[in-house]
This record gives C-alpha cells, sequence and structure tokens, in this order.
C-alpha cells in the first residue's frame, strides 16, 4: 500500500503527516519546530556588519550579507525539513508527498529538496495551515490523496 506524506510549514514550524488511505484522514508523524524563525533580523544578529579596507587607497566600507540573518534562518530550516523528509523517503515511510506552505518557504523548500524527494511531490499548496488541526488541514487537500499530478492551488 503506498503512503502519501503532507507538509504544513512556515519558517517557524514544519508539520509532517501520513495518509495511508487515499480518502483517509491524516495521522501527524512528526513536528518540526524552528524558533528562531520568528524572531526578528535585529534579535537573530545584534552586531553590525564587520568593516573592511579598500585594496587601493584608505578607504574603508562596511562588509554586507547576501542574506538578511531571517532568511538565512528559514533556509536552514528548509533545507532541514529537506533532509528530514529525504530520511522519511530513504526508509520507505512514504511513496508521495503534498507540500502546503507560505509561498516564500515553499520557495526555499523547493531549492533545498534533494532531486529524490522533489520527484516524490504530487501536490503544491501555497497555504499557510500550520495552526490548523489535522481535520481541517485534510478538508484543504483533494478528497483522493496519493497520484494526482503535480500542480498548484492558491
Amino acid at each position: 500500500m503506498e503512503t502519501t506524506w503532507v507538509v504544513v510549514a512556515d519558517q517557524a514550524r514544519a508539520r509532517l503527516f501520513s495518509a495511508s488511505d487515499q480518502r483517509g484522514p491524516l495521522q501527524e508523524v512528526e513536528d518540526l519546530a524552528n524558533p528562531e524563525g520568528r524572531l526578528y533580523d535585529r534579535d537573530l544578529n545584534a552586531d553590525s556588519p564587520g568593516r573592511a579596507f579598500d585594496s587601493m587607497g584608505e578607504g574603508r566600507h562596511a562588509m554586507g550579507k547576501h542574506h538578511s540573518p531571517k532568511e538565512q534562518e528559514a533556509i536552514r530550516f528548509a533545507h532541514d525539513v529537506g533532509e528530514r523528509l529525504a530520511a522519511g523517503l530513504h526508509d520507505g515511510a512514504y511513496q508521495h508527498l503534498i507540500i502546503s506552505a507560505t509561498p516564500r518557504f515553499l520557495g526555499l523548500l523547493r531549492e533545498t529538496l534533494p532531486e529524490s524527494v522533489a520527484r516524490c511531490v504530487v501536490l503544491e499548496l501555497h497555504k499557510d495551515l500550520t495552526a490548523l488541526s489535522t481535520d481541517e488541514i485534510r478538508a484543504h487537500l483533494p478528497e483522493r490523496l496519493p497520484g494526482s499530478p503535480l500542480s498548484t492551488e492558491g
């Protein structure tokens, strides 16, 4: 019997559910927390950017970062979620994957998911369902879970 995992996530939390019956209820597998995902940039990085000298002359300038501390933390958490999903796939815990996440975090997940996990994605939803009950999450999903082609709903 094929199993579908459902992931509902944002930058601070990812909940993993399992459904063995295509029309049945979800069973919570794991609740991953990232408390740093709710912090402000100023709380994640109290230091100012470092300073550097120009290679020519006497000028000095601040060294910037490519991503804000909050975005770096979200990328790290997306990577952690991807690793957990890869472990579940490797263990044979699921064959199909549905992801529901805030649009920004969904993009980060897409970038960090291992290829083997990405191939299992059958549905993506641009919705934050992390605060909903298991039954409410199930109501946002198709009546029949596995086997649908990849699509995006708003």
